[in-house]
């Protein structure tokens, strides 16, 4: 922390194995101690809502004691306590997004009734950014929150909904946390462990009870289905499909890669040229079949070719494509038109120096409730033929030349 003025605290443990109270008592007084030994003059620190009282969870109690932790070094101390934070990576959001995903019927417990006030990752990071400025010199601790105060069982519904899902909830009165976290961790991709951890954090009431932000801050939280709203759309806008970090295990991602002895813009001249009077390289009669299949649907099929078969722009037609970004001898990214459930990119970049390039091919689907995930275990067996293929081809067209015009 050496040159530090404002620090942030912003790590939990609850997917640690063991006692994760302890390791979160031990990191905080750690960060703590480096925080004085190089004296910093603030920490922001982000924390669980929940009424402070013996019966709060092994969670939400160790939430507020890193808090204490911190405070205690002296150094004056921003907290944030917030509830359910609707964005990719936050742990509840991405149970809801799993469930409503997977499931047509959802059996629940009677936590999905619970109370809560989930805040978009937006006006969260409003809130950190802007304690950057607070005009105090000692701790202060706010309870930060969205517009609204819903239960889980309405954000499962308000999920599917805008992701355009027909869902039943059920509550059932039988499911301990026990049962329900082996439930979770059959359904989604959180760990058991995890799954009981969170339930026993659901289970409270996580409302703002001090308004104290909105009269600090001038910031206004937007609503929840505004906030899930622009979390559908941010992930829309990924610019790394393999990253794990931003890869979601509710999108199948298909990575391929080989490397050419080329410059990137002779790697990537074959995938400029692709599709139209051009095909796409491999099994075309796969694509031929699959554009008729698409007509019968209703789509467009594969007759309306693009508009130059050399240049490409954002928003021209390849076949059943529509071009999404495209950055010239670097990046292609192509966006279905064809009938689905769901909705499916195929990506194309071109990475390296003028002696060594790496050509990436990434599939990429976002299956619509079950049909959708059905439909992508259907097609695998295709796919494993076509885009080795196509991405094969490629690297020999780039090695050896521009292909001829059929």
């Amino acid at each position: 922390m050496p040159g530090v003025h404002t620090a942030y605290y912003l790590v939990h443990s609850m997917e640690s194995p063991g006692s994760f109270e302890d390791l979160e008592r031990s990191a905080a007084r750690n960060f703590a101690e480096a925080a004085c030994d190089f004296r910093v003059t603030r920490i922001i620190y982000l924390g669980g809502l929940g009424e402070s009282s013996g019966n709060l969870s092994p969670h939400l109690r160790s939430r507020h004691e890193v808090g204490a932790i911190l405070r205690s070094s002296n150094i004056p101390v921003i907290e944030f306590r917030a509830s359910i934070v609707i964005g990719s990576g936050s742990l509840s959001f991405e149970m809801i997004r799993a469930l409503v995903e997977r499931l047509p019927v959802l059996i629940t417990p009677r936590w999905v009734s619970v109370p809560a006030q989930p805040i978009g990752i937006q006006d969260l990071l409003s809130y950190l950014l802007a304690a950057l400025e607070l005009p105090y010199a000692e701790s202060r601790i706010f309870e930060i929150g969205g517009a609204d105060q819903v239960s889980y069982g309405d954000l499962m519904l308000e999920y599917a909904r805008q992701r355009g899902l027909r869902r039943l909830i059920l509550p059932v009165p039988v499911l301990t946390p026990r049962l329900s976290s082996l439930w979770l961790g059959l359904v989604t991709p959180l760990h058991v462990r995890v799954g009981r951890r969170l339930i026993d954090s659901i289970r409270h009431p996580t409302v703002v009870r001090d308004r104290s932000a909105l009269t600090e801050f001038r910031i206004r939280p937007m609503g929840y289905r505004e906030a899930i709203a622009a979390a559908l759309r941010a992930d829309d806008q990924v610019q790394d499909w393999t990253n794990p970090s931003v890869a979601r295990a509710l999108r199948f991602v298909y990575p391929l890669e080989v490397s050419v002895n080329v410059s990137p813009e002779q790697a990537f001249a074959p995938i400029r040229r692709i599709g139209g009077s051009t095909g796409w390289y491999y099994a075309d009669w796969l694509w031929r079949l699959r554009g008729v299949v698409d007509k019968w649907l209703g789509g467009p099929g594969l007759g309306r070719g693009r508009r130059d078969p050399e240049q490409l722009q954002v928003g021209d037609i390849v076949d059943c494509w529509r071009v999404e970004a495209y950055q010239a001898n670097r990046r292609l990214l192509l966006a279905a038109q064809m009938k689905l459930p769901g909705r499916a990119w195929l990506e194309f970049r071109v990475d390296g120096d003028g002696s060594n390039t790496v050509i990436r091919q990434t599939a990429v689907f976002d299956p619509r409730g079950v049909l959708g995930r059905l439909y992508w275990y259907a097609s695998w067996p295709a796919h494993r033929i076509v885009f080795p293929g196509m991405l094969r081809r490629i690297a020999r067209l780039a090695r050896g030349g521009l292909p001829m015009l059929r």
